[in-house]
């Protein structure tokens, strides 16, 4: 199975990508693995000033880490905002 991964703004000018794909993945968490040993730990750690959506969906309404993944889908990261 093969994922899109799109990353931040800024997570992409620090990885010099602007999205990527990763194969062999499950889970949200697998992508995160995966993504790390292909880019590197600064993956990691820039996913953690992050949202994850999964087609259009925050993770959090699903099963957050482990929401499981089907074959095409895009696993966005996204700068989490607030404002009012």
């Amino acid at each position: 199975m093969r994922v899109r991964i799109e990353p931040t703004y800024e997570m992409s000018k620090v990885l010099e990508l602007d999205s990527f794909e990763v194969e062999d993945v499950a889970t949200v968490a697998d992508v995160v693995e995966k993504a790390k040993a292909k880019v590197g730990p600064e993956f990691e750690r820039l996913t953690q000033v992050a949202a994850v959506a999964v087609n259009g969906v925050l993770v959090s309404h699903r099963r957050g880490m482990k929401t499981e993944l089907a074959d095409g889908d895009v696993v966005a990261f996204v700068k989490a905002a607030a404002g009012g």
